[in-house]
């Protein structure tokens, strides 16, 4: 079975660091880029950062920018997102997901695969 599959969410302290990660179980994650997306409740979905193929080109959202790295092994078929001075407003629950590329594209494409997603809280 093809899946993506997140782990590392979790209630943490406003200022505080997690690191999620995006695991492949069933297929390589070698030749696409993976990015990373929330939702809030009552919120639509947002992009949060991406990483090509080979892990050389990564981008993020503003909102996130010089707090959050991704990251990829993919001799692990695994990204990572390590998410530092974590604010309430970061509250959400994490997707990973496999574009149908090499590379990151501005606008989000028909994904090829989603994970279930993993829930990050920062209280106050």
């Amino acid at each position: 079975q093809l899946r993506l599959v997140e782990s590392g969410g979790g209630l943490v302290q406003y200022g505080g660091s997690l690191r999620l990660s995006c695991a492949a179980s069933g297929f390589s994650l070698d030749y696409y880029a993976i990015g990373w997306f929330r939702q809030a409740p009552g919120k639509e979905r947002e992009g949060v950062s991406c990483i090509s193929g080979s892990g050389d080109l990564t981008n993020y959202t503003n909102s996130v920018k010089g707090r959050f790295t991704i990251s990829r092994d993919n001799a692990k078929d695994t990204v990572y997102l390590q998410m530092n001075s974590l604010k309430p407003e970061d509250t959400a629950i994490y997707y990973c997901a496999q574009w149908p590329y090499f590379y990151c594209t501005p606008k989000a494409p028909r994904m090829r695969s989603w994970g279930q997603g993993t829930q990050v809280t920062v209280s106050s």
